[in-house]
């Protein structure tokens, strides 16, 4: 799962190491849930060494998961330096390039990387079968199986087309091209309201209550979405500057007095004014741009637009 989406703010994070300028967390919660699950399922196996293996396999396949979504990012030209592991999964801190075809790789690399483990970790399961390792070695045969079935579900899971899951990131991606980012958003939030309350109904029905969990929790960040969706289509109201565009994303600078002087606080439009306070004149030779928090100079918004 991967935030280019409304996400929880955690502390208690705890750094475990970092690769490729992109560091690994995990939160403390998440230690407390997989030392409750291997105990809750320490009779899978016969040894507990397996099951301590076998939580150890999810956290690399959710690890590999994120890597995909971060390195994915990068290459759109956004940025992606952190990943969090919690007790719902992972999260992907990703800042993409506010384009459609940049966040719909960034979002489908992650799923991708499960559909690349499918085969091998299938075959893995089928050698294991054809092996006899059932009557052999039952624990490592069914730590196999356990393996093909956790990136089975998790790549099933991830795909449902729910904001924000990956699924239903990808569905908001793809009706960006067609209508937009505010009203792609709009659309697959509410998709995502209905299907979650009646998820929500569901699993009260039958005491499903970790299931009850995770779709309020989805549904709260549908909620979210939602309200950013309003939020966006306000924005993409207001008129822009077409004379000056962001060299990093390209996006058109907003028109107004948006921008605040730092010196007598004054509000002004940055780029109207070509960077200088008319209130003060105090002189600004950079602004950071709205849409994806890259610092250019003035000069650079005007000259890229040009290109």
């Amino acid at each position: 799962m991967a935030p280019a989406k409304p996400v929880p703010a955690m502390g208690g994070s705890i750094r475990l190491f970092r690769v490729a300028g992109i560091s690994v967390q995990v939160h403390w919660s998440w230690l407390l849930v997989a030392y409750f699950s291997i105990q809750h399922r320490a009779n899978e196996y016969d040894s507990q060494v397996w099951n301590v293996a076998e939580y150890l396999a999810l956290f690399a396949i959710v690890l590999l998961h994120e890597f995909g979504h971060a390195f994915a990012c990068r290459q759109t030209g956004g940025k992606s330096d952190r990943i969090l592991l919690w007790p719902l999964g992972g999260i992907a801190f990703v800042q993409p390039p506010p384009r459609p075809g940049a966040v719909l790789w960034s979002i489908a690399a992650g799923p991708l990387v499960n559909v690349v483990l499918l085969p091998l970790t299938f075959a893995a399961a089928a050698l294991s079968a054809s092996q006899g390792l059932a009557e052999t070695n039952k624990d490592f045969d069914h730590f196999i199986f356990e393996v093909f079935r956790i990136n089975l579900m998790l790549l099933i899971f991830n795909m449902l087309p729910v904001y924000p899951l990956d699924g239903g990131q990808i569905l908001q991606s793809l009706l960006w091209f067609v209508i937009g980012r505010a009203k792609s958003l709009h659309v697959v939030s509410v998709i995502s309201l209905v299907v979650t309350v009646c998820v929500i109904g569901v699993a009260l029905v039958f005491g499903e209550w970790f299931l009850v969990i995770m779709a309020i929790f989805l549904a709260m960040q549908a909620w979210a979405g939602f309200k950013q969706a309003r939020l966006l289509g306000q924005f993409d109201q207001l008129p822009r500057h077409a004379d000056a565009a962001c060299p990093s994303c390209r996006a058109h600078p907003f028109e107004g007095e948006f921008w605040t002087c730092a010196n007598c606080r004054a509000s002004f439009d940055m780029f109207a004014q070509r960077g200088t306070c008319p209130a003060c004149g105090q002189h600004y030779a950079a602004t950071h741009c709205p849409e994806c928090r890259e610092l250019h100079s003035i000069q650079e918004w005007f000259s890229f637009s040009h290109r």
